[in-house]
């Protein structure tokens, strides 16, 4: 059992193994936590039927909403947080993007890579703040 609960044990990797890590596996963490944060939020906050809360949802995980985030926080990064959007903006990424201009869902990934690479440092409540300042970025533009 300990051996399997080894699996998950990720986050607790040192600082200097992150810097060494790709951007994309930061960018793929991260699109899964704020997906999470963003379905828990919209189930709180929006009493409607599923298929309606997905849509919702739309509005705050698609690239172009992730890259209008980023653009609006970026005073409110620090150097480091902002070197590290920079990186997964700048990776080269196997997919193409979808529904996306190519420069929105450059900055969409590095929205992201900064997110994984906060879950990775267990900076819970950086991400949390960075989490409400996109949530609040989105629903102003209703």
């Amino acid at each position: 059992m300990e051996k399997f609960l080894g699996l998950f044990d990720l986050e607790s990797m040192e600082e200097e193994e992150l810097r060494t890590m790709s951007p994309l596996v930061f960018a793929y963490i991260g699109d899964a936590l704020y997906e999470i944060y963003i379905r828990k939020y919209i189930v709180h906050k929006y009493k409607v039927k599923v298929n309606e809360l997905h849509k919702i949802s739309t509005r705050f995980v698609k690239a172009s909403a992730q890259a209008k985030i980023i653009h609006a926080i970026e005073e409110e990064l620090t150097e480091e947080e902002w070197k590290i959007v920079k990186r997964g903006r700048n990776q080269k990424s196997g997919s193409v993007a979808k529904n996306a201009s190519i420069i929105d869902y450059k900055y969409a990934t590095g929205f992201e890579c900064l997110l994984g690479y906060l879950y990775l440092l267990r900076k819970t409540r950086r991400i949390q703040e960075i989490i409400y300042m996109a949530i609040n970025i989105i629903e102003k533009d209703k």
